[in-house]
């Protein structure tokens, strides 16, 4: 540590934390269901704090639950995990069309790059490397889109611009951590005023500031517009390892 202690001390001074947890997809994947089943339409996925972009691939991998699987069996990630409300296996009978998958970052990692894998790679616990690492070659072939900048200053501008032709779906897992309470309600007045203007649907994970539950789990909400529709949908373990399903 002395004899590096100049690259030490800028690596933590500038370096963030750097975590794509592709476990909590095992969480999302049944409330993508929903809003696919709900709306029939094709979806645009665009990701708030997306790191490398390996949770808009969700689709790309299988899955296994109590009531059945999803996905191809030819995929070569499966997650799976605890369950403590049963997904329904009609639900995972359903089918989703993803037209478009876009993340912004305030730096977002390449998964052509060593560096960048690297750094995925030492900010995640060892027992989660190997889907880290699974996830990576799978995004290798058609890695989603990914922007460089602050998700309250490039959303606005993104969702004005979105197309009527599919339901643009948000998603924040967690980075909302990282904000100020007026940022967050900066965001939440961003998300509810691009509801108004048209079909919308939010996924996202509040602050434990926010829901005033216990740590180390979080409650999952979805809001859908029209309507504004707003309801809480699952709970999950921090990384994903449980899920807590109400649907």
């Amino acid at each position: 540590m002395l004899s590096h202690a100049d690259w030490v001390r800028a690596f933590v001074h500038d370096q963030p934390i750097q975590t794509n947890e592709v476990q909590r997809c095992f969480a999302l994947l049944p409330i993508f269901l929903t809003i696919g089943l709900t709306t029939q339409r094709p979806l645009d996925l665009l990701e708030l704090g997306a790191s490398a972009g390996l949770n808009l691939l969700w689709d790309r991998y299988r899955y296994r639950y109590l009531a059945g699987t999803w996905g191809s069996g030819s995929a070569p990630l499966e997650l799976t995990g605890g369950e403590r409300g049963t997904v329904p296996g009609s639900l995972l009978e359903h089918e989703v069309t993803i037209r478009h998958r876009c993340g912004i970052d305030l730096r977002p990692l390449d998964v052509h790059s060593d560096d960048d894998v690297r750094l995925l790679r030492v900010f995640a616990a060892p027992n989660r490397r190997p889907r880290l690492l699974q996830a990576i070659e799978i995004a290798r072939t058609q890695p989603p889109e990914l922007i460089k900048g602050d998700y309250l200053d490039v959303l606005p501008e993104l969702l004005a611009a979105r197309d009527g032709n599919a339901l643009t779906v948000v998603v924040q897992t967690l980075s909302s951590i990282y904000l100020t309470l007026e940022q967050r309600a900066q965001l939440w007045e961003t998300i509810e005023a691009a509801g108004r203007a048209g079909p919308l649907a939010y996924v996202w994970t509040p602050t434990p500031e926010e829901h005033g539950q216990r740590r180390g789990d979080y409650p999952v909400e979805l809001a859908m517009w029209p309507g504004a529709d707003r309801r809480f949908i699952a709970r999950m373990e921090n990384h994903g390892e449980w899920l807590d399903w109400v649907g």
